[in-house]
């Protein structure tokens, strides 16, 4: 599963290559332990998901929200707070995401990957976060390096090298977002265990606020194994993202 590669950061490469670009993102947010008060509101007081009976997500300072899946088809939301990440060979994080959500957390039997930070490296079979901040490059360019890098780092890393393709990018336009979104889809070419699936997915969603920042969503999922999302699950909860402006 996912959580379960190990991750590691090679020079900066386009986003379609096995080596991650710098997309805006910023500063990284320093990792949690995961020990964030689990009492802690994931969601505002009066926010309502989309979906009859799923749970809503939010991260202000990324300006989005999104549902997901109710506890009982074993979906977790983190608290907003809680910082997700893959790192580099120096320990520096290379991919960042906060306000996420993880699902089938667990399922993977093997030791965490001993570079991801937080909650990663969990075992899920799929995790949603949001990331971003920097102005760096064009909309259209974080789309994909969001999408690519995620692919990069969650599914092998340089020290296994997957092979990620990346889509162009297009424009995204629902939820009072008005961005770009883009697909990377990631075959897994050194399978270092039986808990790495052979293929996953990655969706991002890439808006720029008036300030000029510009900031992500993003969802990575195994694909090819029991319980794996479906497209249409996916696209269910890619269609629950919205502005936190609306």
């Amino acid at each position: 599963m996912s959580g379960c590669n190990d991750s590691d950061s090679g020079d900066d490469k386009g986003a379609g290559s096995t080596a991650p670009k710098k997309p805006a993102s910023g500063a990284p947010a320093p990792a949690s332990s995961g020990a964030t008060d689990p009492a802690a509101s994931v969601a505002p007081t009066g926010e309502q998901p989309l979906v009859a009976g799923w749970q809503t997500q939010s991260r202000a300072e990324h300006h989005f929200r999104y549902d997901v899946p109710a506890k009982a088809a074993q979906w977790k939301l983190l608290t907003q707070d809680t910082a997700l990440s893959y790192t580099d060979e120096s320990g520096k994080p290379i991919v960042v995401m906060t306000g996420a959500a993880n699902y089938r957390e667990g399922g993977c039997a093997s030791s965490p990957n001993p570079k991801a930070l937080g909650e990663a490296g969990k075992g899920q079979l799929a995790t949603v976060g949001t990331t971003g901040g920097g102005k760096d490059g064009t909309l259209q360019d974080n789309a994909r390096n969001w999408a690519g890098n995620w692919g990069f780092a969650a599914y092998g890393g340089a020290d296994h090298k997957p092979k990620v393709e990346v889509s162009e990018a297009k424009p995204w336009k629902r939820g009072g977002l008005d961005g770009f979104t883009a697909t990377a889809k990631v075959t897994v070419t050194n399978r270092p265990s039986a808990c790495v699936p052979a293929t996953a997915i990655v969706h991002s969603i890439a808006q720029k606020l008036p300030d000029g920042t510009m900031h992500g969503w993003v969802i990575y999922a195994d694909q090819g194994v029991p319980n794996a999302l479906t497209s249409a699950e996916i696209k269910k909860v890619m269609d629950t993202v919205r502005s936190t402006d609306g």
